[in-house]
């Protein structure tokens, strides 16, 4: 028998990758049950891919319709099957409860490519649909001729079987029933992953015909209760014969599913998904493309007027256009050429715009580029100038309202020996307290110029020149610090002081008094951004006695942006160093427990340790304290995988395993427990990324540990087996600090602008008319023509590419062994 792991579905050349994205936000819940005795819920969401815990939301306290607005972007291996959303009830002293559980397979996904959005209804979690895991299994026709033929089931071994016992394993043994006859394997003890190599026969019964159906059950051994199921796969014995002989993995099914007696009444989620599959060709494919766009953005524009960015702002609509800014910027970002992106659609917004007062307020290419670019490059930037001020805000908790409709007497009042406060004392203590808040959060930005990216300080000079030359009168003066105030403060700040978990400078979302304060710090930096403290005192009064502050907070800004723009191209090789820093870096730190062996030896007895990790861009580091001058490190190019282990190793299910080759040879396991799901899979993601183009990487590992002479996972004796289970390279979740991929991003550019192309031709054309194209021109005019040709050419070269791709997997895919199971 093979060993080694195989993988059945799925094969692309390895110059390709097939890449699967989903977008997860889930909004709120309703109408939950009562849980608790004082009449409520503390609801929370785990979301789980094919049975694998990958998110935990945040919990939403003494609720039965919680929201928690949290929003995660998984890349996932393309032959996934279902992501489900369990709903819990948090409890301190008990087991929480399971509430319910919403699953969508990847085929409505699929089929709906616009994503799927609305109410969904929570159902009973039922045990026999609770399945994951895979079986080995080789089947065979036997005999020929005036011989009877024999049916031969191989049942080899299975892995990754769910959890049906205390002990954090289960007790599997596998059940095959074909034509009225069963037989039942041996049962491998305390194990997910047994190992069986049992053979059963049958008489094959030709008169069945495309009614026979072979069944591989696999069970879980209660000795006092009844027995666990932990999936099934059902063959057609028709295929079978024609094929005689197939070996594979096969994924275990669900039982029938049963009608709940809960039905509609386990409250429900309004979820929004969105599943994208890309198939990434190679680089050499994306290069003219690049190119092309490359020179679009050049100072000269190559004479291809109207350019190619301006069809492209011209033609994306306004659901689109957010995700077209975020592959725009961060494809420019990896040429170098994002601030001449960038510069021109100032200058094709500033074209269009005739009152400087509606500069850069709407959505545009512009606008959305811009948001994008800020997140992009400009992330540690905010959490230097903001996670101080907010730290203070959640720390404090205090009441703060200054609008008088909505000053609450009882949050703030005290009884008994104290004089209860009156409406003017809330709102004088907040307008002082949010003016401390004001104060200092002034005082970090003024001081964030020394700080903040160069690039970031280019593109914004370059923004305050382009204003300045549009609207030069004396009149306008304001206009060219508005514009920058207009992303930076209206766009970027506030929208992170209101919502800081979005932006990552916190875990969890705010309560409601703190999220009062933020908003209402908020609406004061917006006002400053303005620069107009009477347009906001008139429409909301209850804001004047911020007005000194804020009118003082506008000099300031003023002050600090003079600084900002005062950039010079001198500072062209800072730049590049500090962009490579931004943008190329992977950068993940903080305290964890770890755990040491070599040579996959049982681990030591003593237990694990807190260290100061830090991921940086060519080792993962750790030392007992944060600034300790001694450290261990293990160089990222000698990890070969980086998973999970079982909990019953060690108690926790939140530890991972990274596994390493050390000069000598031999293997080193170091062992990571992380305090909770969100904090495991993000460090998985991380690391998993950092190491995303290692050559000597596992296929396969161990989920156990090697204790007492065989590994815990599968009982096999030798510590040199190549694993069990399969790795999980590909399931890592999106974060800000990723590192760009230029590939990716240009065949996500390449998608639009195949759905444009005719709207181009037609703008074109268009704007060409509206030009007056005289035939003198005719010369200059064919050489646009061709540029566009070229461009339109260039998309074709990469359809023919891909339908080249996918007519090479269908025939790779033609495999009976695929069509067995029913």
């Amino acid at each position: 028998m093979n060993k080694k792991c195989r993988r059945v579905i799925y094969s692309l050349n390895d110059s390709m990758a097939k890449r699967s994205t989903l977008f997860i936000r889930i909004v709120e819940g309703k109408n939950l049950p009562i849980k608790d005795i004082t009449g409520s819920s503390d609801p929370y969401c785990i979301v789980k891919i094919d049975n694998e815990a990958i998110i935990r939301t945040a919990t939403i306290w003494k609720t039965l319709s919680p929201f928690w607005g949290e929003e995660y972007t998984v890349h996932l291996p393309p032959y996934f099957r279902t992501v489900s959303f369990y709903v819990l009830d948090e409890d301190s002293l008990s087991r929480d409860d399971v509430i319910g559980k919403v699953s969508i397979s990847k085929e409505l996904l699929t089929v709906k490519p616009q994503g799927v959005d609305g109410w969904m209804n929570l159902t009973e979690i039922d045990p026999d649909e609770e399945v994951q895991g895979e079986i080995h299994l080789q089947i065979s026709v036997l005999g020929d001729g005036d011989i009877p033929r024999k049916l031969c089931c191989q049942v080899l071994e299975a892995r990754d079987l769910a959890k049906k016992d205390r002990n954090g394993a289960s007790d599997p043994f596998v059940r095959v029933r074909y034509n009225g006859k069963t037989y039942e394997s041996a049962v491998v003890k305390k194990s997910c992953y047994p190992r069986w190599n049992e053979s059963f026969e049958f008489e094959l019964d030709e008169t069945l015909s495309d009614t026979g159906l072979l069944s591989v059950e696999v069970w879980d051994w209660d000795l006092v209760s009844r027995n666990d199921f932990l999936g099934k796969v059902l063959f057609n014995i028709n295929k079978l014969q024609s094929a005689q002989q197939e070996e594979g993995w096969f994924r275990l099914g669900p039982d029938k599913s049963k009608h709940s007696e809960y039905e509609g009444t386990l409250g429900s989620l309004r979820l929004q998904l969105r599943l994208r599959d890309e198939v990434v060709l190679p680089s050499s494919h994306y290069k003219p493309l690049t190119e092309l766009l490359s020179q679009s953005v050049g100072s000269q524009l190559n004479g291809n007027w109207p350019d190619f960015i301006m069809l492209i702002d011209e033609t994306t609509t306004a659901e689109s256009r957010q995700e077209v800014a975020n592959n725009l910027v961060k494809l420019f970002l990896g040429q170098g050429l994002v601030k001449e992106f960038l510069d021109v659609l100032f200058k094709l917004e500033l074209e269009k715009t005739t009152e400087p007062n509606t500069l850069f307020r709407s959505n545009s290419l512009a606008s959305k580029s811009m948001e994008s670019f800020l997140k992009v490059a400009g992330m540690q930037y905010l959490h230097r100038l903001l996670g101080a001020i907010i730290n203070r805000i959640f720390e404090e908790k205090k009441y703060v309202e200054l609008d008088p409709s909505k000053v609450e007497l009882k949050e703030a009042g005290c009884a008994g020996l104290h004089r209860q406060q009156t409406e003017s004392d809330i709102i004088q203590q907040s307008s002082s307290l949010l003016q401390s808040y004001l104060s200092e959060l002034l005082t970090s930005i003024l001081q964030s110029a020394s700080y903040c990216p160069l690039l970031i300080c280019q593109v914004f000079h370059q923004l305050y020149l382009r204003v300045q030359e549009r609207f030069p009168d004396p009149e306008y003066r304001k206009v060219k610090f508005i514009a920058v105030t207009s992303f930076l403060c209206l766009r970027f700040i506030s929208p992170a002081i209101m919502s800081p978990k979005l932006f990552h400078l916190r875990e969890k979302h705010a309560d409601a008094r703190t999220s009062r304060t933020l908003l209402l710090l908020a609406k004061a930096v917006q006002t400053i951004g303005n620069m107009d403290t009477l347009a906001c005192c008139s429409k909301e009064p209850w804001m004047v006695c911020l007005q000194p502050a804020i009118q003082q907070g506008i000099t300031q800004l003023k002050d600090f942006i003079t600084k900002l723009v005062s950039c010079h191209e001198s500072e062209d090789l800072e730049l590049q160093t500090r962009m490579s820093l931004q943008c190329g870096t992977m950068e993940k730190e903080g305290f964890l427990f770890l755990h040491r062996t070599k040579d996959k030896c049982m681990p030591m007895t003593s237990p694990f340790k807190k260290y100061y990790v830090t991921l940086s861009k060519d080792t993962l580091s750790y030392s007992r304290t944060q600034h300790s001058k001694k450290s261990s490190s293990i160089s990222l190019p000698k990890i070969r995988a980086v998973e999970k282990v079982e909990e019953k190793c060690f108690g926790s299910a939140n530890v991972m395993q990274i596994i390493s080759s050390e000069d000598s040879g031999l293997q080193e396991t170091l062992y990571l427990d992380c305090k909770s799901v969100n904090e495991l899979n993000h460090w998985l993601s991380a690391l998993r990324k950092a190491c995303s183009h290692n050559t000597n990487t596992m296929s396969c590992y161990h989920p156990g540990i090697y204790k007492a002479d065989r590994w815990s996972c599968c009982h096999q004796k030798e510590k040199s087996d190549s694993g069990c289970d399969k790795t999980r390279h590909g399931v890592t979740l999106q974060e800000w600090y990723d590192p760009l991929d230029p590939d990716l991003e240009a065949q996500l550019i390449y998608q639009h602008l195949r759905s444009v192309q005719q709207a181009m031709r037609d703008k074109y054309y268009m704007l060409r008319e509206q030009q007056g194209v005289k035939e003198a021109d005719s010369v200059r005019d064919k050489k646009k023509v061709d540029g566009l040709s070229k461009l339109f050419s260039i998309l074709q070269d990469l359809h023919d590419a891909h339908a080249a791709v996918e007519e090479e997997e269908r025939s790779k895919n033609k495999n009976v062994f695929l069509e067995l199971q029913t």
